[in-house]
């Protein structure tokens, strides 16, 4: 089975996320697509406002419910920290050696991928596919073999907006699922 790794920090997950999984899920890009919830991205150290990692984990699985083909995973807050992706594909590819496992990333995380620790390892053992993010270009002409990209629909939202919005107090919902808006409301995630 070729299973789709998403790994994030999902803070919060939205429907840009769930919509993208559904799409290559329903192109058969991948057969399944698993939402690798991070404990803590190298490249994010200065993070302030992350919940914790059950918290995200938590809302990551109320995101996707009733959303067949896609799943939750809790597998990297399992392995030593930081969290570096070579080594979490590694140890999904020793755990599940049924499974053909490929990265997917957006474009924004394609042209730091160099920055990635061993990303020629990691490209060597596994496909990438990068989906298109607003503002960055990817010339597919110009890509290692087992690196593509696919034209999937644009989702514009951020996290980090979301977040933002919260915060401020001028956030009413758009692009989270009701279950997950509820559940930040409940526990008044992301407010200052």
């Amino acid at each position: 089975m070729k299973i789709g790794i998403f790994g994030g920090s999902f803070n919060p997950i939205h429907t840009g996320h769930t919509r993208l999984g559904k799409w290559l899920v329903s192109k058969a890009i991948v057969d399944e697509l698993w939402f690798l919830v991070s404990p803590l991205n190298p490249l994010k150290q200065g993070c302030t406002d992350l919940l914790d990692d059950q918290a995200r984990l938590h809302l990551a699985q109320l995101a996707i419910e009733g959303k067949p083909g896609l799943h939750v995973s809790d597998f990297e807050m399992h392995l030593p920290r930081p969290s570096y992706m070579v080594r979490t594909l590694e140890a999904l590819r020793q755990a599940y050696p049924q499974h053909e496992f490929v990265l997917i990333i957006g474009a924004d995380n394609w042209q730091r991928f160099p920055e990635w620790k061993d990303s020629d390892i990691i490209m060597k053992h596994h496909g990438v596919c990068i989906y298109p993010r607003p503002g960055f270009d990817i010339d597919a002409t110009a890509l290692p073999p087992k690196v593509h990209v696919v034209r999937t629909p644009l989702y514009p939202i951020s996290s980090t907006e979301i977040r933002q919005a919260i915060a401020e107090g001028h956030y009413h919902g758009r692009g989270l699922t009701p279950r997950v808006w509820q559940e930040i409301k409940k526990h008044h995630y992301y407010q200052s």
